[in-house]
């Protein structure tokens, strides 16, 4: 037997780290974190364990928290006090996303990050505003919301929301809702408003995916009616995950992000060796969510599946990395 070449030599543990081909560090992370403005407390989220909503006024306490794990980076989803069919106060100055920025920004050193978009603004829920339809009925023509978004009319709340945002101090902004010519418009009102160095981290390659469930709860941005298969990417679709991260890279993102992660690591690895940006995924919710649920239940170990997760999103392109684990990794990476 020739065991000049015996891979097992270098497995050892003393050597094994050295030899080691991918790390993960707490810097590799973004921990989100909800806002709320309807509540003076803060309020656990049932299906995220170990997350919750927080008040504005505990916002700042909340990031310290991230901060003291090793984490450098928060991305911040807000719950406004009152929704509208157009999502007005996702780009209000006064605005809870608006208004824990300028505090997380004056009281630490966080670098923050500003999800854009209206789901969670909007009383129907979907991520901009609908264009009315018309719909045959017995008695008639007659005028109804259908389930199509007005794309135009989109982008000019999504211009507004992004000014906000860096008006009130983010480091990033992060547009979402898969709105065709969102990073060429943010981008271009960004620039035209004086902040040409805050980059944007788009949500390049997004599927409508089963995996956003419990962000939903957390977020209460769940559609009121229908879903959001007309403007996110069809989870059969590999080749249209390029052609939109393109047209995204054509329009100035500075970083690109795959959503969900675990699902879609081909599109996380095709996107890391087509493109020069940085690449970040999304460990979403869902992904969150069943890891918990399957340690509950002793099916697994929580902490070594959460960390190899983690390590295979890294493994397969990712720079950065959003995740609800991150500060419990980050626990365990000190």
């Amino acid at each position: 037997m020739d065991l000049t070449h015996r891979p097992r030599r270098l497995r050892q543990d003393r050597i094994r780290g050295l030899v080691s081909e991918t790390s993960l560090e707490p810097t590799d992370l973004i921990a989100p974190v909800f806002v709320d403005a309807t509540t003076a407390e803060r309020q656990p989220i049932e299906s995220m364990p170990g997350h919750e909503r927080v008040p504005i006024e505990d916002s700042v306490a909340r990031v310290e928290e991230v901060l003291e794990t090793g984490v450098e980076a928060v991305m911040l989803f807000g719950i406004p006090e009152s929704k509208d069919a157009k999502g007005t106060r996702a780009w209000a100055e006064d605005g809870v996303v608006q208004e824990a920025t300028r505090r997380i920004t004056a009281e630490t050193d966080a670098y923050v990050i500003t999800d854009v978009c209206l789901c969670e603004y909007t009383e129907h829920g979907h991520c901009g505003t609908l264009e009315p339809g018309i719909r045959e009925t017995e008695t008639g023509s007659r005028e109804d919301p259908s389930l199509t978004v007005d794309n135009d009319a989109t982008l000019d709340s999504l211009r507004r929301t992004a000014v906000s945002h860096a008006a009130a101090g983010a480091d990033m902004v992060a547009p979402s809702s898969m709105t065709d010519g969102m990073v060429g418009a943010i981008r271009d009102e960004l620039n035209g408003e004086g902040f040409d160095d805050v980059p944007i981290m788009s949500y390049a390659a997004k599927y409508e995916s089963a995996f956003y469930g419990p962000f939903r709860d957390a977020a209460d941005g769940a559609p009121a009616f229908g879903d959001r298969r007309h403007y996110q990417m069809d989870p059969a679709n590999a080749r249209e995950a390029m052609r939109e991260v393109r047209l995204d890279v054509e329009q100035g993102a500075d970083v690109l992000l795959v959503k969900p992660a675990l699902p879609y690591l081909d599109i996380v690895a095709d996107v890391r060796r087509e493109f020069e940006q940085p690449v970040a995924a999304y460990n979403v919710s869902g992904e969150y969510a069943m890891l918990h649920a399957a340690a509950e239940k002793g099916w697994l170990d929580l902490e070594a599946a959460a960390h190899e997760s983690l390590l295979s999103i890294k493994r397969a392109g990712a720079d950065l990395i959003l995740t609800y684990f991150a500060e419990d990794i980050a626990e365990q990476l000190r």
